[in-house]
């Protein structure tokens, strides 16, 4: 499996620095947007035009027919939120995916966004769901396992109480926008792929405030939480090093963590 994973060089790591600084700057730059009233499309529009205006190309926008730069989920939506006209309200969490293509890398990454003031359970949420994926990308170093790396994931947000999205997970990445390895938001120490220096990752996990059961709607796109419970995801893209990793969408405002202020 691992012969068939992508091995990059110092090149690799400078185009997905500069992929990576587009897809974050793209995610400060929305946090002001994100308010009560305001519709998903209107935020879908605001990022499009961002990225084209930075010299960048929304990767979504045409990826298996998808006609958006985004995609925005809310509250019980796990992922892959179409845009759309419905409005945000106060009290509503969003995540925001979206990834840019720079000189032919891919930058990917997703925050959660609080609009207005939201309840204890919707915080205590967002906040797991950062530190898993913060703990997934603390386990990833040469010689660790993709297993390593789902266990810190699940075993956090498990001792939370949060349950762990199975359909859904983390990918391989770099000149394509989808490439291998699965990288499952679970798993158990020592199994699946060795990571080596060059791979490069998205880390990704998608947790829910009840069950983890999900299904996806007619559109062939959105998915949401089987019991309507709430659901949340954060997503950083790394690269692999000599000594461990290094996260290329990290804030260039500085932004390390949640609630992101406007």
């Amino acid at each position: 499996m691992t012969r068939e994973i992508p091995l990059h060089g110092p090149e690799g790591f400078a185009g997905m620095r500069d992929a990576g600084r587009l897809a974050a700057a793209t995610l400060d730059m929305i946090a002001a947007e994100v308010r009560p009233g305001v519709t998903s499309a209107a935020l879908d529009r605001l990022c499009h035009d961002f990225i084209r205006d930075q010299g960048g190309v929304p990767a979504s926008l045409g990826y298996r027919g998808y006609g958006h730069a985004t995609c925005i989920s809310v509250n019980h939506v796990v992922c892959h939120g179409i845009p759309g006209e419905r409005r945000l309200a106060e009290g509503d969490i969003v995540n925001i995916d979206l990834a840019v293509i720079v000189d032919g890398w891919h930058g990917d990454s997703s925050r959660m966004y609080a609009v207005g003031r939201i309840g204890t359970l919707a915080a205590r949420l967002v906040a797991a769901t950062h530190e898993a994926m913060m703990r997934g990308i603390a386990a990833v170093r040469p010689g660790a396992t993709l297993g390593d790396v789902g266990h810190a994931m699940q075993s956090f947000a498990e001792g939370e109480r949060f349950s762990v999205v199975r359909e859904f997970c983390g990918h391989g990445l770099g000149r394509a926008y989808h490439a291998a390895p699965d990288v499952l938001n679970y798993g158990r120490p020592g199994r699946g792929v060795v990571l080596r220096p060059g791979m490069f990752l998205t880390i990704e996990p998608m947790l829910n405030a009840g069950k983890p059961g999900v299904k996806v709607l007619e559109d062939g796109w959105t998915a949401v939480t089987r019991d309507r419970s709430l659901s949340a995801q954060f997503e950083h893209s790394i690269g692999v090093t000599e000594t461990g990793c290094e996260i290329f969408t990290l804030s260039p405002a500085g932004h390390s963590q949640p609630p992101y202020p406007a």
